[in-house]
């Protein structure tokens, strides 16, 4: 029965805490540990935390002085965990009471693993549900450039088969990964998770998180980055995860493998921008001459 600490990083969310810190506490793996990291609430969010925090010992309350940013309030949680594994949930997320178990029984059996995902039911603000099922392997690779070009992979094929930043993950391996506030900082994050060690995946629906578009300018004011970082995003990004390579324990054919699937990447993003702008300069074109018509 290991510990499993659960990071819950909230600010101004009263109206659903309470739901989300139930939905843990209700897992059918009782020793857990809730932290919740309050980045400094001006509502009532901190008064609801601490009564639950009164009601049951297994959770711990930490407010912030002042706000300290979304990241870094995600990185407090983690910091304030004592578990051998923890995963962090996000405050209008919900989690099956089978999500903890099922997660271990796969770290139990195959004693590798850094990283333990689940197929996740994506809320879209048009209130649908949307799941895919992921069936690959090459997470679970012993070669740290073969899960490292699988996630760069599934980065552009689709949101909806793989959600690293919320799966159960073992605290040694990953508290000490560094971090850096920026755009697509989760998808870095989980390249070095990556980098570091194999994963498993349990093909059912153990969670349920609400989803939108959100990596232009209204992403850049949630992380207290300037609007222009936006434009420049995809170069960032992968900048960033050559950073990555270079700094992992590679060989020098896993490290032109890993720096290839970065350019993969790049290339791909962009033509992606490329179509997205070329639809929109064709809608606002379509619009103009209706207008005139």
């Amino acid at each position: 029965m290991p510990l499993v600490s659960v990071c819950l990083p909230v600010r101004n969310c009263e109206d659903r805490v309470s739901d989300v810190v139930r939905a843990v506490l209700k897992q059918d793996h009782e020793n857990l540990e809730l932290i919740i990291s309050d980045n400094a609430s001006t509502d009532g969010t901190g008064e609801i935390c601490r009564e639950l925090a009164h009601e049951d010992a297994r959770i711990v309350y930490h407010r912030q002085p002042e706000n300290v940013g979304m990241l870094n309030n995600f990185i407090t949680a983690m910091r304030l965990t004592t578990g051998t594994y923890l995963r962090w949930i996000g405050d209008d997320d919900s989690i099956a009471p089978a999500n903890v178990s099922r997660c271990l029984e796969a770290f139990a059996a195959d004693e590798r693993l850094v990283l333990v995902t689940t197929q996740v039911s994506f809320i879209g603000p048009d209130g649908i549900e949307r799941t895919a099922p992921y069936d690959g392997n090459g997470l679970s690779s012993d070669d740290p450039a073969d899960r490292f070009a699988e996630l760069l992979r599934l980065l552009n094929a689709s949101y909806l088969l793989m959600d690293p930043l919320y799966g159960l993950m073992r605290r040694s391996a990953v508290v000490g990964i560094p971090r850096r506030n920026m755009l697509r900082e989760d998808q870095i994050f989980a390249a070095n998770i990556a980098l570091a060690g194999p994963w498993a995946h349990v093909n059912e629906v153990l969670g349920r998180r609400g989803w939108t578009h959100d990596s232009g300018p209204p992403m850049t004011e949630r992380l207290g980055l300037p609007a222009w970082h936006a434009r420049i995003a995809n170069v960032r990004q992968c900048r960033e995860l050559l950073r990555c390579v270079r700094n992992a324990d590679l060989d020098s054919g896993q490290r032109a493998r890993a720096r290839a699937a970065v350019g993969r990447l790049y290339v791909e993003r962009q033509r992606q921008l490329v179509t997205r702008r070329s639809r929109k300069l064709v809608a606002m074109a379509l619009r103009g001459g209706v207008v005139r018509g």
